[in-house]
This record gives C-alpha cells, sequence and structure tokens, in this order.
C-alpha cells in the first residue's frame, strides 16, 4: 500500500558528491519524520539524518557539515545531499519514513529498498 523508492546513488570519487532521492507512493495521509539511513557490508544499520514535518533536522555527528537532508511535503519527497564525499561514506543508503495511511490512521515506519554509493579513493 506504501511504497518507498530511492534513487540517485552510484560511483564517485572521494570529494565529489552526490544527490539521494526518495520518494513515497500509496495511500498516504500523512509523513511525519522522514530519515536516511546507510549500510556497510559487515556493519548494522546506521542513523545518517533525519527532518521533522516543519523542517528540523538532526545529523549524526560523521555526517555534519557535510550533508544536508531535505523535503518536499507535497511530493512525498526526501532528499540528502551529500558533498565532499569519502571512502567510508560507501555503504546501502535507505530511507525511512514516518507515515499514516487511509487504511491504519496511525503512523508506522516504512523502508525503501536502498542505493548503493560507492566513494572510490
Amino acid at each position: 500500500q506504501v511504497q518507498l523508492v530511492e534513487s540517485g546513488g552510484g560511483l564517485v570519487q572521494a570529494g565529489g558528491s552526490l544527490k539521494l532521492s526518495c520518494v513515497a507512493s500509496g495511500n498516504i495521509l500523512n509523513i511525519n519524520d522522514m530519515s536516511w539511513y546507510r549500510q556497510s557490508p559487515g556493519k548494522p544499520r546506521e542513523f545518517v539524518a533525519t527532518i521533522s514535518r516543519p523542517g528540523r533536522t538532526i545529523y549524526a555527528d560523521s555526517v555534519k557539515e557535510r550533508f544536508t537532508i531535505s523535503r518536499d511535503n507535497y511530493e512525498n519527497a526526501v532528499y540528502l545531499q551529500m558533498n565532499d564525499l569519502k571512502p567510508e561514506d560507501t555503504a546501502v543508503y535507505y530511507c525511512q519514513d514516518s507515515i499514516s495511511t487511509s487504511t491504519t490512521h496511525t503512523y508506522q515506519n516504512y523502508w525503501g529498498p536502498g542505493t548503493q554509493v560507492t566513494v572510490s579513493s
């Protein structure tokens, strides 16, 4: 009933930039927090950034000053602008949205399938 689809991943050299997008679709009533997580091989999934509906943002220390999260409430989209990328940023990046639907009328977390970001040194 709800789908999240990420895009924008790819291969980039260290110091480069990428912008990830995630669009939610389905019988959506409202989206509360929208977040990005990432997972590297052999490591647990980790928090990257989150943005509330009014626009309050929180970042992991490892990405502060380099990554910027934003959202478009009309398009049900969340973005992650990643600058000055480092090899340690290599991971699969996942979006997570807190969504209420016309069926449940309660907020649940939904995940996208992920998009690969690879940063070469």
